[in-house]
């Protein structure tokens, strides 16, 4: 009879971050052990708060599915001897099945016999195969672990509680010194130790000691709660998704409430109020019907509604002191001078091993000028970027990015036009840090992405320089996120600088004390990069064919990707792409001193697809490219058909080598098409 399946996991609070993966990952791997033992189900509900991770599995069976398999030997000729005994082959064949040689049958498999052995595995009930499943929860993987006591073995928090239930029965269970029962915790402050009755019963057992076990359930309450306060205040509430996200994992039973602070702070920037709200108190914004920001806030509290006043009062206290900081820093920073602060970066490491800010700054106003001309900046752009490479880092200096880290940039923007920079160049500052993330916000202006292009190089240049290079996951200093944004404004901005261009250009930059080194692992840093944001929509064999192009013009090469990708669902596909990856594999023999030579040519054949290529011109239109490229398809194949290449006449075989490389010249800037695989 099939049962419901509970497992709980007590744990000191985990952060925020944690709970959520955790949960998930959580509820894949008891999917996995039971889908990998053969225990059939339904269903499998995940529970989580700071202090829990729970799944509950519905209908779990009572017992495994029996399992029958067969299993193919040697030949019969080296399973029996002369004399028709077992030789040693066939023993250690059903030795390692755990069968003896009496359970051999031969059969016939395309006209030669074969040893084989069937293998019965009765289930076993589903409570014995369950004593396993702690495996699952020593093997889970956290971003950050800890050992405790006398354990040396680490976890994400000290273990305090396993609730392992099957339907109403407690199995007995060990993970980590602690023994499994029906016994869980409640809320920290309102709650106690509670029995689960069964599986089912899991939420109303913990409901009752303050605790929503229901991640959804809970995440709701805090929603519907907060549109309770905006109907009462006739407000709006900026419902930050991630904001949601991090609250809902720091509390057990959520009460949401409103609180205040004085309305001369709002004379302060709004991004220092907001960051002040959001990143450091986990508040929620609040705004009129029209947008403008309002003097409060709203925060959730772990717990109920009772004494509600003391804790909205602490809180505002707690904010008010933010405030004061942040009002503080707005007015003594209007008092400091741009060109002070940024010559005061002189005396700022960016790292030990390769300098100051100062320094970093000066490379990067060098990379700037270059990438101006590329960008087809005007001069009066280039006087603006020249102007913001020189002082863009200089609000790090400032007391308010000192307390609020999160506003460099922000602040430079805002100090800058202040103290009457052009718009344009306070601009750029703010824009050198995008985007912020895998998935953040782009530059949008070309100073902006000029500036953010040219910062991002040199910090990846002269990381690498030194031998900071990441390896596996370690990355402390962001190269992965620096190359990708890089990948992501070429790519956004379509500016046509081949990747080993650039590199070759700014490697032959001097500096009085630092040398850019360590080119080429450069370059495959960020074709990896490139690959790797191609990776969830481009097959792999097509994302190799494109990166072995020799353009390396990165939006043409996402765009070769997008365009092959395409056309592999279509017709003629197949056929066109085979041509040409004959005419790769042949072009590789060409010598390149020879170029093609029409007085050589012995058919028509040849004529024709000289004339084809010659006449070929390939533009930024990927689909467009790759359109043609096809259309050659019926000349290569009669080429083929009618042209021996690899002939005896040196000369002549040269001069066909050297039409088909010229062909595969023009064709690499859209891919490598020996590389694609049409099977």
């Amino acid at each position: 009879m099939a049962k419901h399946l509970l497992i709980e996991l007590g744990l000191e609070e985990m952060p925020a971050y944690v709970v959520t993966p955790a949960m998930e990952q959580l509820g894949g791997s008891i999917k996995k052990f039971l889908e990998d033992n053969r225990l059939t189900f339904t269903s499998i509900e995940t529970f989580s708060t700071p202090r829990r991770l729970a799944v509950r599995v519905r209908d779990l069976a009572d017992r495994q599915t029996d399992l029958t398999e067969s299993f193919k030997g040697p030949s019969k000729k080296i399973a029996l001897d002369a004399e028709g005994q077992f030789t040693k082959a066939a023993q250690g064949f059903v030795r390692g099945k755990g069968l003896t040689v009496d359970a051999i049958d031969f059969r016939t498999v395309k006209g030669e016999e074969y040893a084989y052995v069937t293998k019965h595995e009765p289930g076993r009930p589903a409570a014995d195969v369950l004593q396993e499943v702690t495996s699952v929860l020593k093997n889970l993987t956290f971003p950050v672990s800890m050992h405790w006591g006398s354990n040396t073995f680490e976890y994400i928090r000290p273990v305090h509680t396993l609730t392992v239930l099957l339907g109403d029965e407690a199995l007995d269970l060990e993970f980590l010194d602690i023994h499994s029962g029906r016994t869980s915790r409640g809320h920290r402050f309102l709650g106690s130790e509670t029995i689960i009755d069964g599986a089912d019963t899991y939420e109303e057992n913990l409901r009752r000691q303050f605790v929503i076990a229901d991640a959804a359930e809970r995440e709701q309450m805090i929603v519907d709660q907060i549109k309770a306060l905006e109907k009462e205040h006739n407000i709006h509430v900026e419902i930050d998704q991630d904001l949601l996200n991090e609250v809902l994992n720091l509390v057990e039973y959520p009460t949401a409430f409103m609180g205040s602070f004085a309305p001369k702070y709002l004379d302060i920037p709004e991004e220092v109020l907001v960051t002040s709200m959001k990143n450091h108190q986990r508040y929620f914004v609040v705004r009129d019907q029209e947008g403008k920001l309002l003097p409060n806030f709203i925060s959730v509290r772990n717990g109920n509604a009772q004494y509600i006043d003391n804790v909205i009062k602490g809180n505002e206290k707690v904010l008010v002191a933010r405030l004061e900081d942040g009002e503080f820093f707005w007015r003594e920073d209007q008092k400091l001078n741009i060109e002070d602060l940024a010559a005061k970066l002189s005396q700022v490491t960016f790292h030990e091993k390769i300098g100051s800010l100062a320094e970093h700054m000066e490379r990067t106003k060098r990379i700037a000028a270059y990438l101006a001309a590329k960008a087809g900046l005007t001069a009066d752009e280039t006087a603006q970027l020249e102007r913001a490479a020189s002082i863009y880092k200089f609000d790090l200096l400032t007391g308010m990015v000192g307390e609020f880290d999160e506003l460099q940039g922000i602040m430079g923007e805002k100090y800058a036009l202040l103290a009457g920079e052009d718009e344009a160049v306070a601009e750029a500052i703010r824009e050198h840090y995008l985007p912020s993330g895998a998935d953040g916000e782009l530059p949008q202006s070309k100073l902006g992405a000029v500036l953010a292009l040219a910062d991002k190089l040199d910090t990846l240049l002269s990381f690498f320089s030194v031998g900071l290079i990441p390896s596996g996951s370690n990355d402390p200093y962001a190269l992965r996120r620096a190359a990708q944004g890089i990948v992501r404004i070429l790519t956004a901005f379509g500016w046509a600088i081949p990747l080993d261009e650039l590199l070759t250009s700014l490697y032959q930059f001097s500096f009085d004390n630092f040398t850019y080194s360590k080119k080429d692992e450069v370059l495959n840093f960020l074709l990896a990069r490139v690959e790797k944001m191609m990776a969830a929509r481009v097959p792999k064999d097509i994302r190799e064919a494109v990166l072995s192009g020799s353009t390396l013009l990165i939006p043409q090469m996402f765009a070769a990707a997008a365009a092959l990708t395409e056309a592999a669902q279509g017709e003629g596909y197949k056929t066109a792409v085979e041509s040409l990856a004959r005419v790769f594999n042949l072009a590789e023999k060409a010598d390149l001193s020879v170029s093609p030579d029409p007085a050589l040519f012995e058919n028509q054949e040849e004529a024709r697809l000289f004339d084809a290529v010659s006449d070929l011109q390939l533009g930024a239109d990927a689909a467009e490219n790759l359109s043609h490229l096809f259309a050659l398809s019926p000349l290569i194949d009669a080429f083929f058909d009618q042209t021996m290449v690899m002939v005896d006449d040196q000369a002549v075989k040269n001069n066909r080598l050297a039409l088909l490389r010229a062909l595969t010249d023009k064709a690499k800037q859209v891919a490598d098409f020996s590389q694609l695989n049409t099977k």
